[in-house]
């Protein structure tokens, strides 16, 4: 489920409504039941609420925090944020510009990544007719759920966007909005991508969508670029705003919903089973059907267990989509206990595995021949076994999500995301 999305079914939602509009309703009703008793006022309440709504919607889109969205011809809010060249950017930086372009963008958003390239072509086609870019990340880092790191090599601190920026080629100013979240809720902003298009004097002239749809092979509508031209040229821009439509801004009153979705995913059982011979030249042919990633490791070596929790990490992020993880442990088979233990503290819920015989370089050759006798070893295989990437010794995460990512296929909801990885990593 997505955190746009209502946690609550019709019953629900039905009976919270009407009891804070000061119905007195009995536990057990149905709405069925409900609605004979109350139905001339429900329909009285029904027409107040509608005008009420439309009234609403004639003004401004709802921001879904409740932060009222920044009106049409308002003035540019001020700011003063950290950017990933490591310097500070003020609103008054910009103030030669002839448009200032304030467009939300993130890490982890894979609607983010879609727009990214059009993005850059905005800022590359305009930056010499005098508008400026500026794009800020506006998620506060703790309350982005696991379930939304699908997508994503990074997170969203300041830290991450650097290296984000350096490898995807930001070239943009590329501000971070999390901790305090203070321009997102000027702009009353509620969605990533969303844009802000503001006139040499700094008034809002259009707020919303960049385009009208996240694969750029099917664009009809370029609002984006419609209001610059319109501005650049001295004409009244075509349309004032549209919906926004992406990801829900990561607000920082969500981070308990975070943390409870951590403390599930940690109370889930772990458990370590021993392999055989056989078991390790099945699990190398990989029958999952998945994309597979798999580490070799122990309790005695320090880099293995150094790079643990990333790996589960990683195995959180990517586990509603094809991919899997299996950890197989090279210790003695007596040392299971041991073995379990360190599992169990790093919340290891995926399947774990531990060597049935003592002989490591036979049980590694049963895996593969190829296998390297040196531990850490990790290496993520195509459901047809391929490998796809490997490496022996101290891990770099990012060289495995980004790897990960590249090979995934896409889903229904963010067709194109597998090409954006891929082409990154061949840049």
């Amino acid at each position: 489920m997505r955190r746009e999305d209502s946690g609550l079914d019709f019953n629900q939602a039905t009976f919270q409504y009407l009891r804070h509009a000061g119905f007195s309703l009995a536990r057990g009703m149905t709405v069925a039941t409900m609605l004979q008793g109350h139905l001339g006022a429900i329909l009285r309440l029904c027409l107040v609420s509608l005008a009420s709504f439309f009234l609403l919607a004639s003004v401004a889109p709802a921001s879904a925090q409740g932060h009222p969205p920044l009106a049409i011809g308002a003035a540019a809010p001020d700011f003063n944020l950290p950017g990933v060249d490591g310097k500070n950017h003020k609103l008054a930086d910009y103030s030669k510009a002839k448009v200032l372009v304030i467009v939300m963008q993130s890490d982890h958003a894979p609607e983010s990544q879609l727009y990214e390239a059009r993005i850059r072509k905005i800022f590359r086609d305009y930056r010499d007719k005098g508008v400026a870019v500026v794009a800020i990340s506006p998620d506060n880092p703790d309350a982005v759920p696991l379930s939304e790191m699908a997508y994503t090599d990074l997170g969203d601190s300041l830290d991450d966007m650097k290296a984000s920026a350096e490898y995807r080629h930001i070239d943009w100013p590329y501000l971070y909005d999390g901790d305090q979240q203070v321009v997102a809720t000027a702009l009353g902003a509620s969605a990533i991508p969303e844009i802000f298009i503001f006139d040499q004097a700094r008034k809002l002239q259009y707020r919303g969508r960049i385009d009208d749809n996240r694969d750029e092979s099917q664009v009809k509508s370029r609002d984006a670029r419609n209001v610059i031209e319109a501005l650049l040229a001295g004409q009244p821009v075509p349309v004032g705003s549209t919906e926004a439509r992406g990801v829900a801004i990561a607000w920082a009153s969500n981070s308990v919903e975070t943390k409870q979705e951590l403390a599930r995913i940690e109370a889930e059982p772990v458990s370590v089973a021993l392999a055989s011979k056989e078991e390790l030249g099945k699990l190398r042919t990989n029958t999952t059907g998945k994309y597979l990633l798999i580490n070799f490791w122990a309790t005695w070596c320090g880099p293995c267990v150094g790079e643990f929790p990333d790996l589960q990490q990683t195995f959180r992020m990517y586990r509603q989509r094809d991919f899997a993880f299996v950890t197989v442990s090279e210790n003695d088979p007596d040392e299971k206990k041991g073995v379990l233990e360190f599992l169990q503290k790093e919340h290891a819920t995926g399947p774990n595995l531990l060597f049935i015989d003592s002989d490591v370089y036979a049980m590694q050759a049963a895996f593969d021949p190829a296998t390297p006798g040196a531990v850490p070893f990790t290496l993520l295989l195509a459901p047809n076994g391929d490998v796809l990437y490997q490496q022996t010794g101290d891990l770099d995460i990012q060289k495995v999500r980004r790897a990960i990512l590249a090979n995934l296929p896409d889903t229904e909801q963010y067709p194109g995301e597998q090409a954006y990885w891929a082409n990154k990593a061949s840049q």
